[in-house]
């Protein structure tokens, strides 16, 4: 295609959406308030994402050692454990450690414990899929030298399915919003079609072909993506910057954070920036494709 056929297509796009105000604002609107729940919904998606993602890294297994091991016998298993291949890492800490622990979290009443400490040493595994917690746990236990297993057993589980199914559901929620979005701009372009059928049917009359006469939808489509797009990022990324100015402080030390400022409020503006030019293309070319018998 020809360079003055391009840019003859770029113009007569760019005309359209004047000649047509009013359908521009409907169709303007319609992908603006789509891709503002989109992008909110994005925003708040990914952070709960980051708060399971968090709280599924905290998740631990304790491994409380036998008090009749000695040092040789406590290498010994750390050595065992270190070889599973579920095991992500893992942390010796020593009964005084435990006491001193504790002592700092519930006060200096427990201090008393130091003189005749009733803990036991303990070994701290993460597992390199937090999913797989409750089966290196299970494997550890069998293991020789073990007092007790630790790792929340039964809550543990419940924690990750209402993680899954929250996930699942998000992206549920997210595709069908961006459904809704490009049966809205579709269905508004094929107003717009409708209206300028005598448009249409003359250029074909002049020997227009299928292409030409569909090019300046299509690109009148990514037009209107792109000024859907401007309010939605806008607003995302003022709302986030302002939200993540007062809750972080507040998070400070916790378990979970919010995911930073930069690079995810770009990453967010530039997905809702491709949805919007998408959902205006795809969109235009659905219509023409249906509502033009050319």
């Amino acid at each position: 295609m020809k360079s003055r056929t391009i840019s003859r297509h770029f113009r007569e796009s760019i005309k359209s959406i004047g000649r047509n105000s009013w359908m521009t604002v409907a169709s303007v609107s319609a992908v603006t308030v789509t891709l503002l729940i989109v992008g909110v919904f994005i925003m708040i998606m990914m952070n709960l994402n980051k708060i399971a993602t968090d709280l599924e890294n905290d998740v631990e297994i304790k491994v409380l050692i036998d008090l009749e091991a000695d040092q040789k016998a406590e290498d010994a298993l750390q050595k065992q454990i270190k070889e599973f291949s579920g095991v992500d890492s893992l942390k010796y800490s020593t009964k005084e450690e435990e006491l001193n622990h504790l002592v700092k979290d519930f006060g200096e009443d427990l201090s008393l414990f130091k003189q005749s400490n009733p803990l036991r040493n303990v070994i701290y595994v993460k597992a390199s899929d937090p999913q797989k917690t409750a089966t290196v746990a299970n494997e550890i236990d069998k293991l020789d030298n073990t007092y007790e297993v630790l790792y929340g057993k039964g809550k543990i589980e419940k924690l990750f399915n209402f993680l899954n199914i929250s996930r699942n559901v998000g992206i549920g929620l997210i595709v069908a919003l961006l459904f809704t979005a490009m049966f809205l701009i579709s269905n508004t372009i094929k107003i717009t079609i409708v209206a300028r059928r005598k448009e249409i049917e003359i250029m074909k009359l002049v020997g227009a072909t299928n292409w030409f006469v569909r090019i300046p939808f299509i690109l009148e489509g990514m037009w209107l993506g792109l000024l859907g797009s401007i309010i939605p990022m806008t607003v995302v990324t003022i709302s986030y910057v302002k939200l993540h100015s007062v809750l972080q402080p507040k998070l400070q030390g916790e378990m979970f954070q919010l995911l930073d400022v930069t690079p995810f409020i770009i990453q967010v503006d530039l997905l809702i920036l491709i949805m919007g030019v998408f959902i205006g293309v795809w969109g235009s070319f659905m219509s023409v494709r249906k509502f033009l018998k050319v």
